[in-house]
């Protein structure tokens, strides 16, 4: 495998996982919030993730064994509204409840530090690629 396709892989899975980062910390956000320009709480938001095949000369026999990753884009969770009883609240009903966003904070932070971790490893595996063909380098010395 050459060394740009490792490479090109390692970026889209740091894209990926910068991108799923910007969706949690936009939850964790706005936990709390009740109204938005649409009208209603803030919706949970998911990131959707594809892969596809890498374009390279690679052995046709392992070729498609190779994958980068896609950001398909985000989409609304249907995990829908939690109603929450809050009479003095301004967004309240008739009956005091306020329709609050369904998001799991504690979910959320474990979601964070997976991506944190999965972040790691891409970066790990871009540095082990970059050690590898320095390495290749120097034997021709």
């Amino acid at each position: 495998m050459e060394f740009m396709t490792a490479f090109r892989i390692c970026g889209s899975g740091l894209a990926a996982q910068r991108a799923k980062m910007d969706v949690v910390v936009s939850n964790i956000a706005n936990a709390n919030t009740t109204k938005t320009s649409e009208g209603g709480p803030y919706t949970r938001k998911v990131i959707v993730l594809s892969s596809i095949p890498v374009a390279s000369d690679f052995d046709d026999d392992l070729k498609d064994a190779l994958r980068m990753v896609k950001v398909e884009g985000v989409v609304e969770d249907t995990g829908g509204v939690r109603m929450v009883f809050n009479p003095a609240h301004p967004d309240a009903n008739g009956e005091g409840f306020v329709a609050m966003p369904d998001i799991n904070t504690v979910t959320e932070m474990a979601d964070m530090i997976m991506v944190s971790r999965a972040y790691e490893a891409c970066v790990t595996a871009f540095d082990t690629t970059k050690s590898m063909a320095l390495k290749t380098l120097e034997i021709g010395k």
